[in-house]
């Protein structure tokens, strides 16, 4: 066989061999869908409010915003969702009530984050907002460049709202075990990768990132039963507790600079 010959057999075959990939994720992805369902409907519970109203001292505004996971999606009371769970014990450890706003929406991506600081009322200073968003960027193949855009513009536009901002990159979302190989080994990649850039995105705009995968992604891995929710997709009380001890610090570390309403 010719060497023209033979490359064209080899890139038949490449294209042959991508497009039966392709359906084969295809596939595997439908029958995640099936698999995982919506048991928990798309409506989270609604945790906003002053979080120990009792203590002294200006409550620590604190917003929340992104995906379901932000919205806390899975949580079986107001107090267990990431924004009542952050906004609990960063009033314990700092001695002032918190005030929470949760803008996140359940099926977000990076692109709608725009729409969330929309409806924010133009007065509205947060002192600390939390962004976590991504996994549903992975699951319907938005490009990492657009993502990291639409998170660089959110979070520039938070800064010039005088708000400290700390960004949970996208957890490993080969922990969801409802969805069957290859494919979940390929979103881990792609949720790895996303992860990483969303990191040096928050760098780049002055905030403050928090490596999910690195932080509670082995414990999603190593006891699924208990970190998920009913839904084996999105957390469950035990997993969002574990997701806002990562985060708390990193809040913390962000009021530093607020000396005025963060104390010990």
């Amino acid at each position: 066989m010719s060497r023209i010959r033979l490359l064209a057999a080899i890139g038949v075959g490449a294209v042959a061999s991508a497009a039966g990939i392709r359906v084969v994720l295809r596939h595997q992805a439908a029958i995640a869908r099936r698999r995982i369902g919506k048991p928990l409907g798309e409506e989270s519970l609604d945790a906003d409010r002053v979080w120990r109203r009792a203590l002294d001292g200006p409550a620590i505004e604190l917003l929340v915003l992104g995906d379901s996971l932000a919205a806390g999606l899975g949580a079986e009371r107001r107090k267990e969702t990431l924004g009542g769970r952050l906004a609990k014990s960063l009033a314990r450890r700092q001695h002032r009530p918190v005030r929470l706003r949760t803008a996140a929406v359940v099926g977000s991506e990076s692109p709608d984050l725009a729409a969330q600081l929309d409806a924010l009322p133009p007065e509205y200073r947060p002192d600390a907002a939390v962004i976590v968003v991504g996994g549903n960027d992975v699951t319907h193949r938005i490009p990492v460049s657009v993502s990291v855009q639409h998170l660089e513009e959110a979070i520039t536009r938070l800064r010039a709202r005088g708000a400290e901002v700390v960004v949970g990159t996208c957890p490993d979302l080969g922990a969801l075990r409802p969805v069957p190989q290859p494919l979940r080994r390929l979103i881990s990649s792609l949720s790895r990768r996303l992860g990483e850039a969303q990191a040096e995105a928050a760098a780049r705009a002055g905030a403050h990132a928090v490596d999910l995968r690195r932080a509670v992604g082995s414990m999603f891995f190593d006891d699924p039963e208990a970190m998920f929710s009913l839904d084996r997709f999105h957390p469950s009380p035990l997993g969002y507790r574990r997701t806002a001890e990562a985060l708390l610090p990193a809040v913390e570390r962000a009021l530093a600079v607020r000396p005025r309403l963060v104390r010990r």
